[in-house]
């Protein structure tokens, strides 16, 4: 008598990336899709800057000098802007997300309180270096309403605000509830990011693809560390959580030690 043969089947390497029954692996592969759709257009940006390509700078100064006739012309606007853009500078966004980092750790969210330094280190290094490769200079205005040191693309301003919104977002959204805090805080971190990188071509000292590249690096930058940390969570047992309607850790709000 013949002993049946047992056939073992393995799913194929894409199916099991993107089979739901398989959570790490569809998070991580969700995650990376996602960081990759976002550094698409910021690489593009960043070679059509190199590239002094002509459409694109003929946008940068058309837009530049219109803001700039805006300015001298509105002192009171200037003055608003340069109040925000101070406001919302990188070092008091750091030291605002020092001291959540500080108060995480209080609170024993040791594993959240690294993935907030982390996130916030990885897209402050990255942009200084990123300003040495690209070496663009900044706008050269006659009577400018404003100074500013070092190259410009990208935005230095637009990069961290787009980081410190968007980690201060995801930690305090299981806070806010279902209701109207909880599109308070939304408006307030697009608020942080959006307003904060037009001060800077408000201002006269950075050109607007610049903006947008700081934007779409900080996009990144919280994207893949978001995608790491939430992985993390699928592999050591955690339940899944959507960041964007959830937070990072939701679990924090009750049971600190969780995360």
């Amino acid at each position: 008598m013949s002993t049946p043969v047992t056939s073992t089947h393995h799913p194929s390497w894409r199916r099991r990336r993107l089979d739901p029954d398989h959570a790490l692996g569809l998070r991580l592969t969700l995650g990376a899709t996602a960081v990759f759709l976002v550094l698409v257009p910021f690489t593009l940006l960043a070679l059509l800057v190199l590239g002094a390509w002509a459409p694109l700078h003929r946008l940068d100064m058309g837009v530049t000098h219109a803001l700039h006739g805006h300015a001298l012309d509105h002192p009171a606007w200037v003055a608003l802007m340069r109040v925000w853009t101070n406001v919302f500078s990188p070092m008091p966004l750091r030291a605002v997300i020092l001291l959540v980092v500080i108060w995480l750790l209080r609170r024993g969210a040791r594993r959240l309180a690294l993935w907030v330094a982390t996130t916030m280190a990885a897209g402050g290094l990255s942009g200084p270096l990123l300003k040495l490769l690209v070496g663009r200079d900044r706008p050269e205005l006659l009577d400018p309403v404003a100074r500013a040191a070092g190259f410009s693309f990208p935005s230095g301003h637009a990069l961290n605000a787009t980081l410190a919104a968007g980690v201060l977002l995801l930690v305090f959204l299981p806070y806010a509830g279902r209701g109207v805090w909880r599109v308070a805080l939304w408006v307030a971190a697009l608020l942080v990011a959006v307003v904060t990188g037009l001060s800077r071509v408000a201002l006269g000292v950075h050109f607007t693809s610049d903006v947008f590249g700081g934007w779409l690096l900080g996009v990144a930058v919280v994207a893949a560390t978001t995608a790491a940390f939430t992985s993390w969570r699928a592999h050591t047992g955690l339940r899944p959580v959507s960041p964007v309607r959830d937070g990072v850790a939701p679990e924090v709000e009750r049971h600190p030690d969780a995360a």
